[in-house]
């Protein structure tokens, strides 16, 4: 088996959906949406989801719904090891309480951001860390420097993967010479893509799996743009990445949320509104994502 596909002992690896949460016109969550959005990942050549993400709108759901969410996810997945449930909280107490309900529900691994209410210095991302791996389950790091102030660089990551308290990282810095540095620290720690529009040269520098945003929408050329980038089948992962590329863009831009909604909805999948503060997007925006995704779908995309 390729050190790029999934597997229960790499349950980060391959291709994990940050999924979409489908919410109703009253804002409430539509639970049977998402169950049935799930299925569709996996039956269309994705790995597993990841629920509780920025996607996922989490830092607008309540306690109770973001409990909810995770526990539909492993019943739709059919297979907890597929669930990777964002568990970002301001300080590890709080994120630990969330991977511990995670091991509960039987997920396979969770993902976490460092604090996430001030710029925190290498000492308590370090205390952070430590304090949710000792739930028990495997730990990716999410590095999201734009969004949390706070960088992960190669350095400190191999720090938290020397002390044990990850096993991967979700680099969201758009910083494609850090892959290199990262394998010669830390050569043991998963590298995860976590933009879409740079998914192409991480697979090529050695990525082992993308946390993918836009294959809410086109799952089977998501996974099939992957799965070719991985194996090094430059011949057809570049066109498909090129195609893609106007939507995959919009993954790393503030409105990414609305974006891919949109996407979804004129796909055909469950994508709906978004929950404030996030508010609809411009005039401008959603035209320039409708005339992408409808070209896409016109392209017979999938």
């Amino acid at each position: 088996m390729s050190t790029n596909s999934w597997s229960s002992h790499h349950p980060w690896r391959g291709v994990m959906v940050a999924t979409a949460l489908p919410l109703r016109d009253d804002l409430s969550v539509d639970l049977d949406a998402y169950a049935a959005h799930v299925r569709h990942l996996l039956d269309h050549g994705c790995d597993g989801v990841v629920p509780n993400g920025s996607l996922g709108e989490y830092q607008s759901l309540t306690a109770d719904e973001r409990a909810r969410v995770v526990r539909t996810a492993v019943e739709a997945a059919g297979d907890g090891a597929r669930v990777m449930p964002g568990v970002s909280a301001y300080g590890g107490t709080e994120a630990r309480r969330w991977a511990e309900h995670a091991a509960e529900a039987g997920c396979g691994s969770v993902l976490l951001l460092p604090p996430t209410a001030y710029r925190a210095d290498d000492r308590a991302v370090l205390a952070h860390y430590a304090e949710v791996a000792a739930a028990g389950l495997p730990v990716v790091a999410y590095n999201n420097p734009t969004d949390t102030r706070t960088d992960l660089t190669p350095g400190l990551l191999a720090r938290l993967y020397d002390a044990g308290h990850i096993a991967a990282v979700k680099d969201f810095s758009g910083d494609v010479r850090r892959a290199w540095e990262l394998a010669e620290l830390a050569p043991g720690l998963d590298l995860l893509a976590g933009a879409d529009d740079v998914l192409l040269e991480l697979a090529v520098a050695g990525a082992k799996g993308w946390t993918a945003g836009y294959a809410n929408a086109f799952p089977a050329d998501c996974a099939a743009l992957y799965r070719a980038a991985a194996a090094g089948d430059l011949e057809t992962a570049r066109p498909l990445y090129a195609a893609l590329h106007p939507l995959l863009r919009w993954d790393s831009r503030t409105e990414f949320v609305q974006a891919i909604k949109l996407s979804m909805d004129i796909a055909g999948r469950p994508g709906g509104p978004v929950r404030p503060p996030r508010l609809p997007l411009t005039a401008d925006a959603e035209s320039a994502v409708r005339a992408a995704t409808e070209k896409a779908v016109a392209d017979g995309r999938r």
